[in-house]
């Protein structure tokens, strides 16, 4: 067997609300911004209108040992079937986390014990971007 010589990151396309989206997650999830340029650092802006200039053309965060990546696109759909996934060591955490990403959102299932988690949640957030939240049980860890 070879080794990767690639990373998996996450890209997720935001309908205008990409910087509000990455300054809360920075804020409530502990993630890091670690680039954002606006679709005005362009060198050559092309056909945006000026209602966009200050979108983002491409941000960058890390967060819970991942890489997610975003942009604001104007015919961008909300994510419907993919889901961000935060697995948290402690039930509490999930519990809290699970506070903040539902508030303003949609929940789809609510914080409950499943066979497979002792904390386990779906839900879309204020931003349009979809989450599963999971304290898994003890004997799925190992």
């Amino acid at each position: 067997m070879s080794t990767q010589s690639f990373k998996f990151d996450i890209y997720v396309n935001y309908k205008g609300n990409c910087a509000d989206a990455f300054q809360f997650y920075e804020k409530h999830l502990g993630g890091k911004i670690t680039s954002m340029a606006t679709f005005r650092d362009q060198p050559e802006p092309g056909n945006i209108p000026m209602s966009w200039e200050d979108k983002i053309l491409h941000a960058r965060m890390e967060i819970g040992g991942a890489v997610l990546m975003g942009a604001d696109i104007p015919t961008a759909e909300p994510m419907r079937s993919a889901y961000l996934t935060l697995r948290f060591d402690k039930a509490e955490e999930a519990e809290r986390i699970y506070a903040i990403l539902s508030d303003g959102g949609q929940v789809f299932m609510k914080m409950e014990e499943t066979p497979f988690a002792s904390r386990f949640a779906m839900l879309r957030d204020r931003f349009g971007i979809n989450w599963m939240l999971m304290h898994e049980n003890q004997d799925v860890n190992g």
